[in-house]
């Protein structure tokens, strides 16, 4: 047990968790009546489970913290229908959890001197789940961009290195997942495609995944999944567009019920049934829209994952325990546990706050004059090459215009490379020809911004904190 558990939070460190159809799959939270929990358990569970969190949350308002941190507890907070900024220590509004994360979001030394692309994932899903606009979390902060630099240009498609797959995972579940306000998916199609391929290329041939890379290694493609990583590759597909009819999505469920144990509707996994590996399969179906109470997912004995969950619960404290065996709660436990019960997958979109006066959404409004920033930029030609990259730039007012990132591209970006020229080189006109590849006919260069519709490319376009811009060459 104890080398399962430690691997399995070494790697939620590092993260530190819509179907294709509708935002809310990742926030499901009304089974149906045949399901064996009924909806007064799952309506227990919750009530307790958030208590539980509550009583998680330190003296100063904080969830996160050094190393291994509770910070996960807002994507189980959103996905139970409670707001991050009304939970408080005491009756001090001011140290409520949303304004105490945000702030440590915004700091410089945040996450580490030496940080991975999983810390801003992490960081990305949280902080929609509590609310905070991620692209906007302060003038300087964009966890958006944050996760753009890591786009492996060698390998297009992973994010961080390759080796540790889990990166490219929790990067489609975060540039998904954390829509805009407005509910706008704000990356393109072409980035959540080139996610889709490097997550399929990595499927076993038992139909789940591991954190580790397996794409290209016969040995690695035979070995045995992971049920964690299963459950969080498929809510990576699901997220990402994928229809949970496809191939790779009906595998997954073939592998999950396989392994399920009959008697409990736990999940058999590497060291054992245990909470957490049960918590993100079921968040994984939850995010595909795929039912974990019935079907495939109801034991002869008439046992479902849910059940499983909801046993693994002290009540009425609330916490959940990792080991049936255990006899007290784990946080961790207790956070993928509510999340997935509450019908979450890895991030929900934050609920209305009761805290009077208190918005849904908390953000970054304007750049800061001379305060040091990055926006989040893709640049297709239509080649097939599709390039990535995080843009340091420095405003100098509120606002800022989209020649001006292009420019700053060109020197300042991270992977470098993204732009390479623009024509006119100055100005405010229309962009002609980008990287050396110019207007022709009804071919040209637009930008779309968060995820809207593309538009001609103009030099002088207005481009504001956090946007995240893409620019494609087509008609």
């Amino acid at each position: 047990m104890a080398p399962r558990l430690a691997h399995r939070r070494t790697a939620l460190r590092r993260l530190t968790l819509t179907s294709a159809a509708a935002l809310g799959a990742f926030a499901l939270t009304t089974l149906p009546a045949a399901a064996t929990a009924t909806p007064a358990q799952i309506a227990t569970s919750k009530t307790n489970g958030v208590a539980y969190l509550d009583s998680l949350q330190a003296a100063d308002g904080s969830y996160a913290g050094s190393g291994l941190s509770n910070e996960w507890a807002f994507s189980a907070f959103a996905a139970a229908g409670t707001a991050a900024v009304d939970v408080v220590p005491g009756t001090d509004t001011s140290k409520n959890a949303r304004t105490v994360y945000r702030n440590l979001l915004a700091t410089s030394g945040w996450p580490s001197a030496s940080p991975v692309v999983t810390d801003y994932e992490r960081g990305t899903l949280n902080a929609y789940a509590a609310g905070i606009d991620p692209a906007r979390v302060s003038a300087s902060r964009n966890l958006i961009a944050d996760i753009y630099r890591y786009w492996q240009t060698a390998e297009p498609g992973y994010f961080g290195p390759s080796a540790n797959f889990n990166g490219t995972v929790f990067a489609a579940l975060a540039l998904n997942g954390a829509r805009t306000q407005a509910g706008q998916i704000r990356v393109p199609q072409s980035l959540r495609d080139a996610m889709v391929t490097r997550i399929r290329a990595n499927q076993h041939n038992d139909g789940g995944w591991n954190f580790s890379k397996a794409e290209g290694n016969p040995t690695q493609l035979a070995a045995a999944s992971d049920i964690d990583m299963t459950g969080a590759a498929m809510a990576a597909l699901c997220v990402s567009g994928v229809p949970n009819t496809d191939p790779d999505i009906t595998q997954a469920k073939a592998f999950l019920k396989s392994k399920l144990v009959s008697n409990s509707g736990a999940f058999l996994a590497m060291f054992g049934a245990n909470t957490d590996s049960n918590g993100w399969a079921v968040s994984g179906l939850n995010a595909c829209g795929i039912n974990p109470q019935t079907g495939d997912f109801l034991t002869p004995m008439g046992k479902t994952p849910v059940d499983f969950l909801i046993a693994q619960q002290f009540n009425p404290g609330g916490g959940f325990k990792y080991l049936p065996s255990d006899t007290a709660p784990s946080a961790y436990a207790s956070i993928d546990g509510l999340r997935a019960v509450a019908g979450g997958g890895f991030t929900s979109a934050p609920p209305l706050p009761t805290t009077v006066g208190a918005p849904q959404w908390v953000g970054q409004s304007t750049f800061t004059s001379g305060t040091a920033t990055k926006l989040a930029l893709t640049v297709d030609d239509g080649s097939g090459t599709l390039k990535v990259c995080s843009v340091a730039i420095t405003p100098t007012g509120t606002t800022t215009t989209l020649g001006a990132v292009l420019d700053a591209a060109a020197s300042a970006a991270t992977p470098a490379g993204c732009v390479t020229s623009v024509t006119p080189a100055s100005g405010t006109g229309t962009v002609t020809a980008l990287n050396g590849k110019a207007n022709s006919g009804s071919s040209t260069w637009k930008v779309s911004t968060d995820g809207a519709a593309f538009t001609a490319a103009t030099r002088g376009a207005t481009v504001n904190v956090g946007d995240t811009l893409a620019l494609r060459w087509g008609v």
